[in-house]
């Protein structure tokens, strides 16, 4: 049986060269809500990124007051800053009330659209959990840091980007 670290490092493989990345410009949309989580999840995005490549100063981040309107930051960041790729991190934890299913669905929802609709892969990075130790043990406890692996997500899509729009496609099977 596979676990965490074994299934990271297979994710980790195969990321785009240095010399892609330093061409990217990123956005980042990331929830106030559940900062003690979310600041994690950040830093983790931030270092996968400049680790690969992209230069600091092409990582635009942009904070929003809780996770349903991180679509709306996210749209807002395509529209006006034009970038390869936009991550949006949130952290939503179940509670008594049907709250945690709204505000899962409608951003879940909106970040589909985006992807749909827009030309720039919107990596969906919203943690939802049943407790607050499980949100911590995935924005770098136990589970890994899953801002990172949604940098990761965010460069690779982006490499698939350009390769489809160079008509390099290929089948894989």
């Amino acid at each position: 049986m596979a676990n965490v670290n074994d299934n990271v490092r297979v994710f980790m493989a195969g990321m785009p060269s240095t010399e892609h990345c330093k061409k990217l410009r990123v956005g980042i949309v990331a929830a106030e809500w559940n900062d003690n989580v979310i600041t994690p999840l950040l830093q983790g995005a931030i270092e996968t990124l400049t680790t690969n490549g992209v230069c600091p100063e092409n990582i635009f981040i942009s904070r929003v007051p809780g996770t349903v309107e991180l679509t709306y930051g996210a749209k807002r960041i395509i529209e006006s800053l034009a970038p390869d790729a936009v991550i949006v991190l949130g952290c939503v934890v179940r509670g008594d009330t049907p709250h945690f299913d709204y505000v899962c669905d409608s951003v879940t929802h909106g970040i589909t659209e985006l992807n749909l609709h827009a030309h720039t892969p919107v990596i969906f990075g919203v943690i939802t959990t049943n407790n607050m130790e499980q949100a911590l043990d995935r924005a770098g406890g136990k589970a890994g840091n899953k801002g990172s692996e949604c940098a990761a997500t965010a460069l690779k899509m982006t490499a698939l980007k350009a390769t489809a729009l160079n008509g390099e496609e290929k089948c894989l099977i």
